[in-house]
């Protein structure tokens, strides 16, 4: 029996060891590569997927997704969407039924790559619902990854330039990872479900996940 807390504090969440994904990443960003990604992501039952937009400080403007990470438990297409726009390749994975494509506030997600072509996304997992169905609280990527791994995936990079000519190292690992602990959080889920698992509440949070004050 597998024991779970419901909810993590921020404080649990910065003494936790650092984590990231140290599989094989592969920048994306011609047609031709595309076409080669798509062939190879009809081998896998599932994949986890995350986007990365460049980030806009002006009220009211939204940048259009300049990357969409497709991961799985080795290896991470980097796919520059900027620069490859969303292909047919691209549309025909995300509406593919056979494929399952894990992912965090996938609706957002799928609403931004609405404004660069029409696609209607099929075999999608949202974990947001799915650890609700667990008994798990917290909603973020990073405090759900914590709460079933006692790792802690880093969000330095969130706000950089993801349209820069060149990807940085940073850059890459970490849109990776995110992709990568997307998938990982599902199967960990898929592993304890059929072991068995018990959620308890974490004393040290309160019903938002939120540090407790003691007066």
């Amino acid at each position: 029996m597998i024991t779970i807390k419901d909810s993590i504090t921020k404080p649990e969440l910065a003494g936790m060891p650092k984590v990231t994904f140290t599989g094989n990443i592969y920048t994306i960003s011609s047609e031709s590569e595309v076409r080669r990604v798509a062939k190879a992501l009809k081998h896998y039952a599932a994949v986890g997927i995350d986007t990365e937009t460049r980030p806009s400080f002006k009220k009211g403007r939204m940048n259009k997704v300049a990357l969409l990470q497709i991961a799985t438990d080795d290896t991470c297409w980097l796919i520059r969407l900027n620069m490859t726009g969303v292909t047919n390749e691209i549309k025909e994975f995300l509406e593919d039924e056979s494929i399952k494509k894990i992912g965090i506030s996938l609706r957002d997600d799928f609403r931004q790559l609405n404004h660069c072509r029409q696609i209607e996304p099929q075999s999608y997992i949202e974990l947001q619902q799915l650890v609700e169905e667990f008994g798990i609280k917290d909603k973020s990527l990073q405090k759900i990854f914590g709460i079933l791994f006692d790792e802690k995936i880093s969000k330095s990079q969130r706000l950089t330039n993801w349209e820069s000519e060149e990807l940085t190292d940073s850059q890459k690992t970490y849109a990776a990872t995110d992709a990568w602990a997307c998938l990982k959080i599902y199967e960990k889920l898929k592993n304890i479900a059929d072991y068995g698992y018990e959620i308890v509440h974490n004393p040290n949070a309160d019903d938002n996940g939120q540090q407790q004050t003691t007066i």
